[in-house]
């Protein structure tokens, strides 16, 4: 009995060995073809520097461009490779995602395997969400606002690649992850910790903490930038109300 459990354990371990090289192979090969595209991939990511940006022709901006500058010998390879890297990580997350949940759901109940097929698609539908939120509407903002603030006519703005692209990184990690709360808060609500009477009960404890936690996640100290980045928040805690008025 204790060798086939032993042999059992080892064969998981191997199934789950197979399937992290296939999930590493796959996000490789993606981050490969991101940092060989290199003109495409640095057009999308430089888009939101330029009033021809489809976020600022649609809010009728004035014609602005930002020029970016380089400070370190090695400082735009090195981007190069982050932002391939991020690519090929976002392009093979849904068959990261896949890999994952077939090693896992045999283990599971029928009912159990319904219910983490939706958990997981939805984590991973508003993560997607978040993102695309933060490159169309928060990050363009924030650099429109910030990029073009002077405090006088003979101060130039000179910003640099590396801040550029790390902010815009880790701006959508940070809005992905935010656009989880309604998944989580459905979670609470199905397992019966939370209701939507006393989310609503706590709205303004709520408005506190999410403008300190935008204080907190928000990469830049200007108030502009915390109120783009509170606003969805704060309109994602509404939708989690709603939500749970369901699972109620």
């Amino acid at each position: 009995m204790k060798n086939e459990e032993a042999s059992t354990f080892w064969d998981h371990l191997d199934v789950l060995r197979s399937a992290l090289l296939r999930m590493a192979v796959v996000t490789v090969l993606f981050a490969v073809a991101a940092f060989v595209m290199k003109d495409w991939l640095f057009a999308v990511v430089l888009a939101p520097r330029s009033s021809d940006f489809i976020t600022y022709r649609l809010l009728g901006a004035e014609p602005f461009f930002l020029h970016l500058m380089n400070t370190g010998l090695t400082e735009q390879f090195m981007v190069h490779v982050r932002t391939a890297l991020y690519a090929g990580l976002l392009l093979a997350s849904p068959y990261v995602i896949y890999e994952a949940f077939r090693f896992v759901s045999p283990a599971l109940y029928r009912n159990e395997r319904r219910y983490a097929i939706w958990i997981v698609g939805a984590t991973y539908a508003m993560f997607m969400i978040g993102t695309l939120t933060n490159y169309f509407v928060v990050f363009p903002l924030t650099l429109r606002f910030l990029g073009t603030y002077q405090v006088s006519a003979d101060v130039e703005n000179m910003l640099t690649l590396q801040s550029y692209v790390d902010t815009l990184l880790s701006m959508n990690l940070v809005m992905g992850a935010v656009f989880e709360l309604p998944v989580i808060s459905a979670i609470l609500g199905r397992m019966g910790i939370i209701t939507s009477s006393l989310m609503s009960s706590y709205r303004r404890h709520a408005l506190v903490a999410i403008l300190i936690v935008a204080a907190i996640i928000t990469p830049t100290t200007d108030v502009f930038t915390l109120f783009v980045v509170a606003l969805p928040i704060y309109l994602l805690y509404e939708l989690s109300i709603l939500i749970n008025k369901f699972t109620d």
